[in-house]
Parts: C-alpha cells; structure tokens; sequence
C-alpha cells in the first residue's frame, strides 16, 4: 500500500424494520478480511430489529434506535459518530458481496491523489428470493459526461472521503429519495471519481422506489431539484425521457394493473436486449 496507512473505513447502515435482512448485512460487514473498518447502524424500528442489534453489539462500533426524519436524517446522524478517512452508506437490505471488498477498495485508496473523493465499484442487484438480476456500475469515463444529467453511480457501491463532508456537511434533509445524487454531483459536476475494476462491492435487493411509480415520479422531479441547486438551469433532454418514461408508467399502473405492466417493461428489455428486471420482484 505504498506504506501509506491503511485508511479506516466507517460503514453507516440506516434500518428502519429490517429484522429479515439486518444480520446479513451486519455478517457481510464483520467477515470483511479488511481490519481497519467500523459499522455504524441508525434507525427507529418497531420489530425485532433492536433486539438483533443488542445480540450483535461485537460487531457494531455504534448504534441507535430512535425517531428520525427519514434516510438522510439517519446517515447524518451516522456521520457525526464516524471516525472513518472513507465512508461507505448501506441498507438494511443490502450486503457486501465478499469477505474481501474493503480490502481490495483499500488497495486503490492509499494510491488516490487527494482531488479523488469518491470512488465506487459496481453493485448486483437482486430479487427479494436472492437471485442475481445484473450488475450495475460502468467506469467514469463512459458516464462523467452523463453524470450531471442522472444518476449513474450506484451509491451502495460507493466511498465518499471524510473531507467532502466538512466541505458540504451532510446530505440535505429536504431530499426524500434523491439526496445522494444531490450530495455526489456537488463534487462532480467539477471533479473526477474513480471506478474500481472488475470489484462488485455490494448485493442489493430491488424494490422500494423501483417498484413504486409515484415514488419513481418524486425521484425524478427530486433529480431535476439536485440539477437545479447545483447550476444546471434547463432540464436535459435525459431528464425529460426519463420523466416520460415514469409517465407512462404510472399511467400503465394505473389502466393495466401491475403484474400486466411489469410484464410489459420487461418484454422491453428483452426486445432492447437487456436482462428482465420488473417481473423480478
């Protein structure tokens, strides 16, 4: 590691009823083969969650149950107990793919020029029975000229250096679904991040937003208020795609039923070549 030290890493899991999948992300986080790293787990829960985090209190450096004003609220309640030079943010949901993640994220970390505060690798999405769907993630190069335009950066695969938040402060509170798009493109609008190699650093389960419309909606209109605070005045001609795409969805919802619209959106992607995704979950 070109005997620089080995940086701590700080993992901030937000959980808010995640008693199904809660261990598996906290196992995920202690078998990493990487010493350096600290979990950290923020939430108000109402089932057995508590209890699961009091029976693994070993492997959590900090937790707490308590009412919180939605994700962003949590992670910055996590971040003002981390002592991490890097910090990663998980789901409940979510867990690292192997043992070996942070340790081979650490082996580029040391390397980084300090203008590198963010880095990510790709992220296997999921069905709620644990099949493999597909891989998301693609190198900066092929999406730094797209990433003012939406968010292509899979954010459970991500690192965020500790200066970008005394830089910006925390994720704004205002966002429901889209404040780690607004948080990342106040540093890339202008700056590069790194993509590391052949690592997928994550499983995460799909669901939630993909699978709500309305939320799908509110996501979009979230991403063109990130674009807006950060200078892009006009919306792009992706944005307003992708506001059509979400459109016609909710109307699909609304006219067909569901199951038949999902099955709709996937014979999509067969005919665009893409691997079936809505009939999945």
């Amino acid at each position: 590691m070109n005997n620089q030290p080995a940086p701590v890493i700080t993992i901030i899991v937000a959980v808010f009823n995640g008693a199904k999948t809660l261990q598996q992300c906290i196992d995920s986080v202690a078998q990493q083969s990487y010493p350096n790293k600290e979990l950290i787990i923020d939430g108000c829960s109402t089932d057995s969650t508590v209890d699961l985090l009091k029976a693994n209190s070993a492997k959590v450096s900090y937790w707490v149950s308590e009412t919180d004003n939605g994700i962003y609220n949590a992670w910055n309640k996590g971040l003002s107990q981390a002592n991490g030079d890097w910090i990663c943010f998980l789901g409940a949901d979510d867990f690292f793919w192997d043992e070996c993640v942070l340790n081979n994220m650490a082996k580029s970390l040391v390397r980084f020029s300090p203008k590198i505060r963010i880095a990510y690798g790709e992220v296997m999405l999921l069905s709620a029975d644990g099949e493999n769907i597909h891989t998301v993630g693609q190198p900066w190069g092929e999406i730094k000229h797209l990433f003012s335009k939406q968010m292509l950066i899979p954010h459970v695969g991500a690192v965020h250096h500790v200066s970008l938040f005394k830089e910006f402060g925390g994720f704004n509170e205002s966002y429901k679904i889209a404040g780690d798009y607004e948080f990342l493109l106040k540093e890339l609008w202008h700056s590069d991040a790194y993509f590391f190699p052949n690592l997928i650093v994550a499983g995460m389960r799909v669901g939630g937003v993909s699978s709500d419309p309305q939320q799908s909606l509110q996501q979009v209109f979230e991403v063109r208020k990130a674009q807006r605070a950060n200078g892009f005045t006009f919306p792009s001609i992706k944005w307003i795609l992708s506001l059509l795409r979400v459109l016609v969805r909710v109307a699909s919802w609304s006219v067909l039923g569901e199951p038949k619209t999902r099955k709709l959106l996937d014979i999509g992607r067969k005919i665009m070549r893409k691997p079936q995704y809505w009939t999945k979950f």
